[in-house]
């Protein structure tokens, strides 16, 4: 096959499996630690409402989604593209990255989250991944 082919499928369903890593860790962690009583986080709207409601406990599993998202992204590019793991690995890292800062120009989360989130769970992660994934 032709390694930039390789490459592309490579990427792409690296990304499709941390995107899917991600949403089974958000979507579970619902079931983990309850939402604060009364929001409704169903959709967006419900979910920026319940925002002020929310305790640091309910971060938690958004932060790990974001991470380990990122993390399996990276690690599976970087065992199987045939080159440019690392310049991969940070593409992928960039692409997660760009949703996080989406998802917090939406919502009125706290600056300690964003901070945390935005520094810790993308290019980190990318780079983790990489270097576990690429041995």
């Amino acid at each position: 096959m032709n390694p930039i082919l390789k490459n592309v499928l490579v990427t792409v369903s690296a990304a499709i499996v941390g995107a899917i890593a991600n949403m089974t860790l958000v979507m579970s962690g619902g079931n983990l630690i309850p939402p604060p009583e009364g929001a409704d986080f169903s959709t967006m709207e419900g979910l920026a409402a319940g925002m002020p409601l929310m305790q640091p406990k309910h971060f938690v599993f958004p932060f790990l989604a974001h991470g380990l998202g990122t993390f399996v992204a990276a690690f599976i590019v970087s065992r199987f593209a045939v080159s440019r793991q690392l310049q991969l690995s940070l593409l992928l890292g960039s692409l997660f990255f760009v949703g996080g800062l989406q998802m917090v120009m939406e919502l009125p989360s706290p600056m300690w989250f964003n901070v945390i989130d935005l520094g810790l769970a993308y290019f980190p992660m990318a780079w983790l991944g990489y270097r576990l994934g690429n041995r």
